[in-house]
């Protein structure tokens, strides 16, 4: 059974969440602590959303230098898969292991609603599970989820299929050319915005859409190991 090891960080609201969702997906769940600088033998890992550090700075910038992100650095750039969601997403962007920014919404409030999103790239390890074009709808919930970067980058983005996920549907913070996920250049590291471990049930959330990630990368993983 592969492991995917989900990191607390003082401040991280969506651990739970995240190892909730991979269980349910058929993964063993291994706790990781931002203090500990071993991933404990983890095949993937998610860095949860939440209000890392209290936020201080900028969002992601304290624990871009937690002792676990340098694990996690050097695992994600030898291949291994890492997934950072709202939170997670800006750390990884502070961790220069995804390029751009988030910044603060641009109509300066918080958001928290369902949000239908189109899958641009599903050759990646966490969106193999997905067709090309599909919609699907998670929850987004962010006061900072405005994605920028400079023209060239965003071009590079677009030219190596590096945009995997646009809102669609309106866009709730104001991303420049409706970008909610990215990926790196490898495919192995993904940051999205919405919440995808808030849809995994059909009890709690507005569709079962977010499981396609979990199980993409376990998919992911079993084809690695064949």
């Amino acid at each position: 059974m592969s492991k995917i090891g989900v990191v607390t960080f003082p401040g991280s609201l969506d651990d739970g969440d995240a190892a909730r969702a991979a269980r349910i997906s058929g993964a063993e769940v291994v706790r990781l602590w931002h203090a500990d600088p071993e991933l404990h033998g983890v095949d993937a890992v998610v860095l949860p959303g939440g209000f890392s550090y209290g936020d201080y700075l900028r969002c992601g910038a304290i624990a871009r230098f937690a002792p676990v992100m340098e694990a996690v650095a050097d695992a994600a750039r030898g291949g291994m898969p890492v997934m950072g969601i709202c939170n997670g997403f800006q750390i990884l962007c502070e961790a220069h292991l995804l390029p751009g920014a988030l910044t603060r919404n641009q109509h300066l409030h918080f958001r928290n609603r369902d949000q239908w999103l189109r899958m641009e790239n599903t050759d990646t390890a966490w969106t193999n599970h997905f067709t090309d074009r599909q919609e699907i709808l998670i929850p987004v919930k962010n006061g900072e989820g405005c994605y920028v970067a400079d023209q060239r980058t965003l071009d590079e983005l677009e030219a190596n299929g590096q945009i995997v996920a646009r809102y669609i549907r309106g866009n709730p913070n104001g991303s420049t050319r409706d970008i909610a996920a990215i990926r790196n250049e490898a495919g192995n590291v993904l940051g999205i915005m919405p919440h995808p471990e808030h849809a995994v049930e059909a009890l709690t959330g507005p569709s079962l859409d977010g499981l396609g990630f979990f199980s993409s990368v376990l998919r992911h993983l079993a084809g690695a190991a064949a």
